[in-house]
């Protein structure tokens, strides 16, 4: 590859940056304002489920208006209505004060939320082989910088997140978070790439669910799709609760709305130094043993924080498990992008992503009850323990194999 235009890939990235700095500091900003009511763990669950619960569908189908409407387009909307979603926290404060946000109202602001936010991250994801190609860049380059960038976005975002909160309020910190998607919104409509408009609807499916039926047999009929979709739904599953209900509920026992910002940039930064790296990993091991380590590691890390320990210990272990994990999503990118034809490919991620979080709302509602009931450190090894077995099982599934076998872009 000998492009070098590089303004399109450098939009993107600047896109992904202030996209997920504002969900970043939403994860931080909507449980706090639950917890900061009652302090109670189901109540944070209720919204973090609300959060996770419309992902399952909302990717299928913003996998299919990738296809169907265009890339760029649905950037566009997605950054527009997530910025609507967070903007309403403080308009409704101003025109009917602070008892408006109750656990009701915060659960349908950050379910419509998340609702809109997986199709912005598919349209994105989805141009970036030919931004890297215009740029002249490796696609193993690419998604590792750009999992980098979307790290950084999430060292950035809980750690306004916190301070915000801490100086401005929760209510008013949703102010940055519209600031941050009113920024993403700025770039994607200043980009101009080929495949990023209009698509050849002659090549698509008559209807959309036919669409969709085709991205998720196109999945199911690719043995190493198949196996990732499910390891990513188990870990998911047992991860999420960790990061949307567990730490949350630690840190507000004990009024530290900073502390928790800390821990998800310890996470971040962890992810943003693995992913950044995994360019140059991947050339001297193979992308199996770096997933199986991620694995492994990420049980073994829960269940040291299951105890408790301190601050210190727990901020170290969080930025293990990004190390480790860092690398993981450009692998997935890699697959997706190399495996999926043109025209199928937001689909693809649309399924891949939908799967990954169908095991989360299952987590989220065992994990709250259960933190109430038996306390942190019980639910710490309720999910860290099976995060082991599955690091265990992850050996000896053949399909992973198949990561290592090189192809090129599907056409």
């Amino acid at each position: 590859m000998t492009g070098t235009r590089r303004g399109p890939l450098l939009l993107i990235l600047f896109a992904v940056l202030m996209s997920g700095a504002g969900n970043g500091i939403s994860l931080v900003a909507f449980p706090w304002l639950v917890l900061q009511r009652n302090g109670s763990a189901v109540d944070a669950s209720v919204v973090a489920m609300a959060a996770n619960l419309p992902l399952l569908v909302a990717l299928l189908v913003a996998g299919a208006a990738v296809d169907y409407l265009g890339r760029r387009r649905v950037a566009l909307i997605s950054d527009a209505c997530s910025a609507l979603s967070v903007a309403a926290v403080p308009i409704l404060v101003l025109l009917f004060g602070t008892q408006v946000l109750n656990v009701a109202v915060l659960a349908v602001l950050a379910g419509l939320g998340a609702f809109f936010d997986p199709a912005g991250i598919t349209a994105r994801e989805t141009m970036l082989p030919e931004a890297a190609a215009d740029a002249g860049w490796t696609l193993d380059r690419a998604n590792s910088v750009y999992e980098a960038v979307f790290n950084l976005a999430y060292i950035v975002g809980p750690g306004i997140g916190g301070l915000m909160i801490a100086t401005l309020g929760g209510v008013n910190t949703m102010w940055v978070t519209t600031a941050a998607f009113g920024l993403s919104i700025a770039a994607v409509a200043a980009l101009r790439l080929e495949g990023a408009g209009t698509p050849d609807r002659a090549a698509l499916p008559d209807g959309v669910w036919s669409g969709i039926v085709e991205g998720l047999r196109f999945v199911w009929r690719t043995p190493v799709l198949r196996t990732l979709a499910v390891v990513d739904l188990v870990t998911t599953g047992l991860y999420m609760p960790m990061e949307s209900v567990l730490f949350p509920k630690y840190f507000t026992d004990r009024d530290e709305p900073a502390q928790l910002g800390w821990v998800l940039m310890a996470l971040s930064i962890g992810g943003l130094v693995g992913a950044l790296g995994y360019a140059a990993l991947s050339a001297r091991t193979n992308r199996r043993a770096i997933m199986l380590t991620a694995v492994l590691t990420l049980g073994a890390a829960m269940t040291v924080i299951a105890f408790l320990p301190p601050l210190p210990l727990i901020l170290l272990l969080s930025a293990v498990i990004g190390l480790v994990y860092g690398p993981i999503a450009p692998i997935y990118n890699y697959v997706m992008q190399t495996r999926a034809p043109q025209q199928l490919r937001g689909r693809v991620v649309g399924v891949m992503g939908s799967l990954a979080y169908a095991a989360g709302p299952l987590g989220l509602v065992i994990a709250g009850p259960l933190a109430d009931r038996a306390g942190l450190h019980m639910t710490f090894l309720a999910l860290s323990v099976p995060m082991l077995l599955l690091g265990g099982v992850s050996i000896f599934l053949p399909a992973l194999r198949e990561l290592d076998r090189s192809v090129e872009i599907a056409s």
